[in-house]
């Protein structure tokens, strides 16, 4: 049974245990099955292991999660992910070796990642400059967007893994996306201990 943290308490309400408790032993099922994928396909690279973790990842989340009260499933770019407490739950595979989730950096700053991060995450912490230019069209979000209530907040589950050490880093918390560089600026986060579920 993990410590329900403040921030949890605060962000999940009742649902923060189960949540804190669930997350990692789904995100454990995703890899071995993606494990079990690679293996089962023999391939020389890792390709199979990658887009297989990328698929179960939210499986996993989806079917560990849709029991917990007031939790409902929403469609976003073929994959079902969970909103608890208000809150969409949103996992984020940041590194293949033991790097702080300060490290964290999306591919591309743009995209439905992209677009969840900036609609549904913290309001930035330092406001852009001012050069007097007129306002710049704010590119039109991702369609599957308009799916989620425009009040949802955004968690993000992020974490290290690989085929061969598994999940090594897993934590929680807000962050916004820089722009310029696309690395994810943390408003909190704070780990998550992976291990078997509540019975």
């Amino acid at each position: 049974m993990s410590v329900v943290t403040p921030w949890a308490k605060e962000t999940f309400g009742e649902a923060a245990g189960a949540l804190a408790d669930a997350i990692p032993a789904c995100l454990t099922r995703a890899h071995e099955r993606a494990r079990n994928g690679h293996q089962g396909v023999h391939t020389q690279t890792l390709e199979a292991y990658g887009h297989g973790l990328h698929a179960v990842q939210y499986e996993e989340l989806a079917a560990g999660l849709e029991h917990l009260p007031g939790a409902t499933a929403v469609r976003l770019q073929a994959r079902t992910v969970m909103i608890v407490a208000g809150n969409v739950i949103y996992p984020i595979r940041y590194a293949k070796t033991d790097v702080p989730v300060t490290a964290a950096r999306l591919r591309r700053a743009t995209g439905l990642r992209a677009d969840l991060i900036r609609r549904h995450g913290p309001e930035p912490m330092q406001g852009e400059l001012d050069l007097g230019l007129e306002d710049l069209e704010e590119p039109e979000a991702h369609r599957d967007l308009g799916q989620l209530p425009p009040e949802v907040g955004l968690v993000l589950v992020a974490y290290a893994c690989s085929m061969n050490a598994g999940v090594m880093r897993l934590e929680w918390g807000a962050a916004e996306l820089r722009r310029e560089d696309r690395y994810l600026i943390w408003h909190h986060h704070e780990p998550l201990t992976t291990g078997p579920a509540r019975p």
